[in-house]
């Protein structure tokens, strides 16, 4: 499934390690130094970042001013305050099947409003939520972004989704059935949502944190859950879980895409990206969520 010769990719060990530091399991600082150090020089540790950093202007698939689409900044109402997004549908105001979608521990970056865009046009109520508005919204900066993410309540952030769903269950512009699309840290929240939501009818986690097994009979929600073969750090856990749906006779389907990295659907890190697994996934998504919330007619031109 992989869709570059090896000798164009980055070293394995170098996409390892910036795995490992995007996921809080090291300092910026260590990651640099140890960076360096598998590059020989300061020059090569420059080149093996910038080409594992994500390109956002590199990548944009739908335009923010596509004009096929209605695109709005808004927000809904949760516990603690109001938590904002971005939403985007066909122009006609037709009723059609929501979903939300759940970004990365980034937040809502230009990728991930990217994403919602492409559901847009692809016919969906698509809203790309912002889990840190409550603390300003998400920041240009990554590393800071990715320390607010882990400054997150879990269960707080989790309720917000469900109360993001509720808002798209009532959307004027949505025919009532709402599905979800997490990535990376999204994905997991995507698993945890498919439990606490009485009204998601459909999930779909793109290497998300699998739940432990048992949480597996709390599921509501049909899942769709995509890994990438070579992502050890999260399919460690992978196993366990889908035994535990199995038993539980949950409606699940699993897919593995061999020989490409966790992030393979990020188009904006050309490190990991992987063309043909990205696009095989997402057809499967598209149908999945069709199959679940109903026919999603896009737009014309």
């Amino acid at each position: 499934m992989t869709d570059r010769p090896e000798a164009s990719r980055p070293d394995r060990c170098a996409i390892a390690l910036y795995d490992r530091f995007t996921h809080g399991e090291m300092s910026r600082r260590e990651f640099l130094d140890r960076l360096a150090l598998l590059a020989g020089t300061a020059a090569g540790a420059s080149a093996l970042l910038s080409s594992l950093s994500n390109d956002y202007a590199r990548a944009a698939i739908v335009a923010p001013d596509d004009r096929r689409l209605a695109i709005d900044r808004v927000s809904y109402d949760a516990a603690d305050g109001k938590i904002s997004g971005l939403l985007a549908r066909p122009k006609s105001g037709d009723k059609r099947p929501a979903v939300l979608v759940i970004h990365e521990n980034r937040g809502l970056n230009p990728h991930i409003e990217d994403v919602t865009r492409r559901l847009g046009v692809s016919g969906f109520l698509a809203f790309g939520v912002d889990l840190l508005s409550p603390a300003g919204g998400t920041p240009a900066d990554e590393d800071k972004a990715r320390e607010m993410i882990g400054a997150l309540d879990l269960e707080k952030a989790t309720a917000e989704l469900v109360a993001a769903v509720t808002f798209l269950k009532d959307h004027p512009e949505s025919n009532g059935s709402v599905g979800a699309v997490g990535f990376c840290w999204g994905g997991g929240m995507a698993n945890r949502l498919a439990v606490a939501s009485p009204d998601l009818k459909a999930s779909v986690a793109y290497y998300g944190k699998a739940l432990p097994p048992d949480q597996a009979a709390k599921v509501r929600a049909p899942l769709l859950l995509h890994y990438a073969g070579l992502d050890e750090r999260i399919n460690v856990d992978v196993p366990a879980f889908e035994d535990a749906l199995k038993a539980n006779e949950k409606e699940f389907e699993v897919e593995f895409y061999e020989g490409v990295d966790h992030a393979f659907n990020n188009d904006a890190n050309p490190a990991r990206y992987e063309r043909r697994a990205a696009a095989l996934a997402w057809d499967r998504t598209i149908a999945f969520l069709e199959g679940r919330l109903g026919a999603a007619v896009p737009p014309t031109r």
